[in-house]
């Protein structure tokens, strides 16, 4: 597939770049959030704006989806991205693949109501992949992608977060 190959190619770029220069990798992003009205939210980074709000049984308008959907998305798309990167460094063929996120949680942690805490339980994923390589490969392929998902990480293990507040006049 042409398509996986200019990925393996320009993933070897990157990792013997990286490699040469760890510095290349290191960075930070910044998305800039604002509310919009009521729960809607508009957030920014670069050129890309995504909007989310709260179902309107909480208060929301239902304008967008909510920031657990967008946070399930990004895991699943890091996952399938990495698995799709992987594959191509391998020179394993992928004709289809698909990453299910399901996450259990209890509102009782957001409302205050319970114990739980407010963020999820647990998270499952499923991956659907076709290929007519073998399962070896493709466990390879999957490990690999796990491995090293910058996502999968975030869900995985605590992030040191610290508040910083401007109080504006």
């Amino acid at each position: 597939m042409k398509e996986q190959e200019d990925i393996k190619n320009k993933f070897t770029r990157t990792q013997k770049a990286l490699t040469l220069k760890p510095s290349l990798g290191h960075g930070s992003g910044i998305s800039k959030t604002r509310i919009i009205n009521g729960l809607s939210c508009e957030s920014r980074e670069g050129d890309w704006v995504f909007k989310t709000d709260m179902p309107s049984q909480v208060g929301g308008t239902d304008s967008a989806s909510s920031p657990g959907a967008l946070g399930r998305a990004a895991l699943g798309s890091c996952l399938a991205i990495g698995y799709m990167f992987w594959a191509s460094k391998y020179e394993v063929a992928i004709d289809q693949l698909e990453v299910e996120i399901e996450a259990d949680y209890d509102d009782g942690g957001l409302f205050d109501t319970s114990n739980s805490p407010p963020g999820y339980l647990e998270v499952r994923y499923l991956v659907r992949i076709k290929s007519s390589a073998s399962i070896e490969d493709l466990e390879r392929v999957l490990n690999q992608g796990d491995k090293h998902s910058p996502y999968l990480d975030v869900f995985s293990r605590a992030q040191s977060c610290i508040r910083h507040v401007e109080y504006l006049k």
